[in-house]
């Protein structure tokens, strides 16, 4: 009787191996090479989707309303950017182009949070979006005896004053400075961004308040460090030591934002810093982008004192405005009169193999995310002035500029380190670029523990790209270049990438938040 019920059953899988079991979906994916890194996944499968989310994970045929043929193309994860200042639509378009699913602003982070989400929940978003609270604009609003506005130009305006970068909060501004962070921890702030870069004159208890605030809300901080410098005292490796003492002694989980540019030329030893406080349980993640230069703030207070240069081992020359290098007369010129004016900044040479090592470093290391740290699209006015692009046209207008790493982040790593270099598995490079960011903030946001997996019940945000053509054509010179071989985007179910194409207006993108409360 046992011999008839085995035969019994293997006549019956037999026969479901050669029909259709699944009934017809939404969209269907078929034949591609489906990477789920979370759980090892790595084969030709077909994937189902219902509404926003992935209903079916087959090696049998599956039938759909819509059929995407992903014929020897990759299905992964949308990627997902936990650092992203651009927040206007043409930002968003550059980033679906790769691949990106999720973007997230979580570094600088705004005030007042409400109004952010509210603002840009009446907008058409081709991917996910979210912020954090941002400490600097509470400081830039009580230094300044104004409210905080949501915007960059906000920021921006600021760089003009030294006082909320320089100064020590008294007991009362310190007191309205967590306030305003708190509320917005209040309103679904995704964390407490601390762009401390941009004011290093804080005191160390107001750094270790914020560590405070952010466990008691069970939140990360995402931390640019006080000190960008290779040479001590405030040094990269002491900014990054006071992170890590915070994290120790308050439990807070602390993000150290782009360890690459942060860290300079003493990578190697920033990163042993970080891996010694891992092993010892201490809550610290941390990023990279694949780029030798940075872009920022000219007036950023980095670039101050009698001695920058040296320490940061960088001259006007290494700055960039638009296609051209900076004399140290136009560098002095826009310090002095458009501090807010953002530029590029090479830290690194790529072009020399040792500084190309010590990035590829920052980039492959187990810990690393990856992280665009990608900025606004800008243009000169008719006054030669820089302006933030903000408008909807798309391609986007011929004379904008950024820095490449806005358009060309998460292809750069699948062309640069998976295909042409071979230091990243694909496997290991979509794990960086989707399941390690969901996993930075799923304890706090319940969202993300649905996003950076192929997985059946997880949301529809999904990449299929082709893994022999994806390439990120943006560069220093010419940024303004979407990247190529990317053939669908799906975020929640829905087109924003098809047939290689962008889809305009696609308003597929939700808001991601915070539902934890202290």
């Amino acid at each position: 009787m046992l011999k008839t019920k085995c035969l019994a059953a293997s006549a019956i899988a037999a026969l479901l191996s050669s029909t259709v079991v699944v009934l017809a979906n939404d969209v269907v994916i078929v034949g591609g090479r489906v990477i789920d890194p979370e759980t090892g996944l790595d084969a030709i499968r077909n994937v189902a989707i219902e509404g926003d989310k992935i209903v079916a994970i087959s090696e049998f045929p599956l039938e759909g309303d819509v059929v995407i043929d992903a014929t020897g193309h990759v299905v992964s994860p949308g990627f997902i950017d936990l650092h992203a200042h651009g927040q206007n639509i043409g930002d968003y378009r550059m980033q679906v182009t790769q691949g990106v699913t999720t973007s997230l602003e979580l570094e600088s982070g705004v005030l007042p949070i409400a109004d952010w989400y509210d603002a840009q929940a009446t907008k058409n978003l081709p991917v996910n979006y979210g912020a954090a609270a941002g400490w600097t604009f509470g400081r830039i609003a009580t230094f300044t005896e104004t409210d905080p506005l949501a915007t960059a130009a906000y920021f921006q305006d600021a760089q003009s004053h030294n006082h909320w970068k320089m100064e020590i909060a008294s007991p009362e501004q310190s007191e309205r400075i967590l306030a305003l962070v708190e509320q917005g921890l209040k309103e679904g702030a995704l964390g407490i961004g601390i762009n401390a870069g941009y004011a290093p004159g804080y005191g160390q208890k107001e750094y270790f308040a914020l560590a405070e605030l952010a466990h008691d809300y069970h939140v990360p901080t995402f931390t640019h460090v006080r000190y960008a410098s290779n040479t001590e005292p405030q040094s990269s490796f002491e900014a990054i030591k006071e992170l890590i003492a915070n994290a120790a002694i308050t439990g807070a989980h602390m993000h150290l934002c782009h360890i690459n540019s942060t860290s300079l030329s003493d990578i190697r030893t920033t990163l042993a810093l970080v891996e010694e406080a891992q092993a010892k349980g201490i809550n610290i993640t941390t990023e990279a982008y694949p780029y030798g230069a940075a872009n920022t703030v000219v007036g950023a207070a980095m670039f101050s004192g009698p001695d920058w240069r040296e320490r940061m081992d960088s001259t006007a020359n290494n700055f960039q405005l638009g296609a051209d290098r900076m004399t140290e007369e136009q560098l002095a010129d826009y310090q002095a009169n458009n501090p807010g004016t953002f530029i590029t900044w090479h830290f690194l040479d790529e072009n020399n193999p040792e500084n190309l090592a010590l990035l590829d470093l920052s980039v492959t290391h187990p810990s690393t995310v990856i992280a665009s740290d990608a900025v606004f699209w800008s243009y000169f006015d008719g006054n030669g002035q820089v302006q933030n692009y903000e408008g909807d046209e798309w391609p986007l207008p011929d004379n904008v500029f950024s820095h490449p790493r806005s358009a060309g982040t998460f292809s750069k790593v699948l062309r640069s380190y998976v295909r042409e270099r071979g230091l990243l598995s694909l496997s290991e490079a979509i794990q960086k670029m989707s399941l390690m960011p969901a996993q930075t903030l799923e304890d706090s946001v319940p969202q993300m523990r649905n996003k950076g997996r192929v997985q059946v019940g997880m949301d529809a945000d999904i990449v299929v790209f082709d893994p022999a053509t994806i390439a990120d054509l943006a560069t220093f010179a010419n940024a303004n270049q979407p990247t190529v071989g990317v053939q669908t985007v799906l975020v929640n179910g829905g087109f924003s990438v098809r047939d290689g194409e962008l889809v305009l207006d696609a308003p597929y993108g939700r808001p991601i938040r915070n539902a934890v409360t202290k």
